[in-house]
């Protein structure tokens, strides 16, 4: 399976989203701090409680120990870099984490709330403090350092300490701004105070799904780094990810300094094929429908956004832009379509490489599969050719054996995992049968796959190569491969 990214992943982190992918149909709830836990929480919670010693594999109770990993996993989601909570917060909720596992047995998540009103005024203290350093004028002839691994520091225990590792904080960043050739003088001082002022108001439109996520996977992953819980959001990200198909424009967006600008427009996508919206433009509007009322996105939360954008093949969404190349600000209207992610399907190329004894040169098939994807419900519901790996892959093989390829090399140095039953299928189109993989679920069975189709897509030589990237499927497939 694939790793669920964190919701916090540090203090200036842009979000990047996929437009037409992560794009919705739900109701965009106000800007705002999260109120507080609702009614479904607790039912969701009081579940996950019930599950995670039940169906994980190792049967650990919910007990003391999960709730000291769950504590430290949740401040490292929140503040990874420890630049935000002081010592004496971490110290103060830490008297009370033992009970926070009786807390979610009964469905109470309150310390999420609590701890995360903390760090939304810890993060407006620390913006505070760095728009004023940079108002100051800063000493770069300073002989310092500044420690980048989180393990190898501890929380600022009081204002100074938080000021002083912010100072240094800003230093780097000029620096490194300097450096990329990016800017420097007055024009990077004022990159990085919209840089630290968006991050302060994206955190505060974080809601309570959000938040919620957050928390419950805390608690997931106290068992393992692979157990997560997917807000009903994310779980729809997944899916897509999951399919390589999503209904909206087809647009890479990314948040710079509050507002919402293009990065990729997706080849064959509604926007592409349209042709007004551009790299680097602004989005700064989003309406519905011919005539809906255009709300304004700036310095919305982009996940939110992105809802906003996204909706049914067949309907329209307007965009109110400001052009990246100067132009006055415009309405462009688009008819959101059904998408296919060629980016990340499975691609196969044909190189010639040396020589035959016969003089002919060698051609080398190198099949780039960057996961292991299935449209998971097409399968469920028995739709002929859903999409799929396997028969991705098969139809690449298929075409190498028509044009004659010597060997083949299968690219999984990207690959991070995806679908189980596709690493099998996909081996099985190498071997002639037997065992796959074996599982061990949380009865102490131990279950084990096997490739059933006797037929063989390739028999020629093959070399899978993997990397310190290739993980879950990836090194499933690549051990079947050898041991076979």
């Amino acid at each position: 399976m694939m790793n669920r990214p964190s919701r916090f992943s540090g203090p200036f982190a842009s979000l990047l989203l996929w437009g037409g992918l992560f794009v919705g149909l739900s109701t965009i709830p106000a800007c705002g701090d999260p109120t507080g836990p609702r009614a479904q929480d607790r039912h969701i919670a009081r579940t996950v409680a019930l599950k995670l010693p039940q169906a994980h594999l190792t049967k650990h109770p919910l007990d003391a120990e999960i709730a000291e990993r769950a504590f430290k996993l949740f401040f490292k989601s929140l503040d990874p870099m420890k630049l935000y909570f002081y010592q004496s917060d971490v110290d103060r909720f830490a008297e009370k984490k033992a009970q926070w596992v009786e807390l979610l047995k009964v469905g109470d998540i309150s310390p999420a709330y609590e701890v995360y009103s903390v760090f939304l005024q810890r993060v407006d203290e620390r913006v505070a403090t760095a728009l004023d350093i940079l108002k100051q004028p800063l000493d770069f002839t300073v002989d310092e350092e500044i420690v980048r691994d989180p393990d190898l520091v501890s929380y600022p225990k009081t204002p100074e300490e938080a000021r002083d590792r912010w100072q240094k904080r800003i230093k780097l960043d000029l620096l490194v701004l300097k450096a990329d050739k990016e800017t420097t003088g007055q024009a990077a001082i004022e990159k990085l105070q919209k840089r630290y002022t968006s991050f302060s108001k994206r955190v505060h439109q974080t809601d309570e799904d959000e938040l919620l996520e957050s928390y419950l996977s805390a608690f997931c992953e106290a068992y393992d780094p692979h157990t997560s819980y997917m807000s009903p959001e994310t779980l729809e990200n997944f899916d897509i990810t999951m399919k390589l198909e999503l209904e909206g424009i087809g647009a890479a967006l990314q948040s710079e300094d509050g507002y919402v600008v293009v990065k990729k427009l997706i080849p064959g996508g509604a926007a592409a094929k349209d042709g007004r919206l551009k790299i680097d433009d602004k989005i700064v509007g989003v309406g519905q429908g011919e005539n809906g009322e255009i709300v304004d996105v700036v310095d919305m939360n982009l996940s939110d956004v992105v809802q906003l954008i996204r909706g049914k093949r067949g309907t329209v969404v307007r965009l109110e832009v400001l052009p990246a190349d100067g132009g006055p600000k415009k309405v462009i209207t688009i008819t959101r379509e059904r998408i296919e992610l060629k980016d990340s399907e499975a691609k196969g190329q044909v190189f010639e490489s040396g020589k035959k004894p016969n003089g002919q040169p060698y051609r080398i098939g190198v099949i780039d599969l960057p996961s292991f994807y299935m449209d998971m419900s097409g399968a469920r519901l028995g739709i002929p050719e859903f999409r799929s790996t396997t028969r991705d892959v098969r139809r690449i093989l298929n075409s190498f054996n028509q044009d004659g390829v010597d060997a083949v090399v299968l690219d999984l140095r990207r690959n991070g995992g995806g679908s189980l039953q596709e690493a099998i299928n996909l081996t099985g189109l190498f071997i002639e049968s037997g065992p796959v993989v074996q599982v061990k679920d949380s009865s102490g069975r131990i279950l084990v796959y096997d490739d059933e189709d006797t037929s063989i897509a390739w028999r020629g030589p093959l070399i899978v190569v993997i990397s310190k990237f290739s993980a879950s499927a990836s090194e499933i497939l690549a051990g079947a491969i050898q041991d076979h």
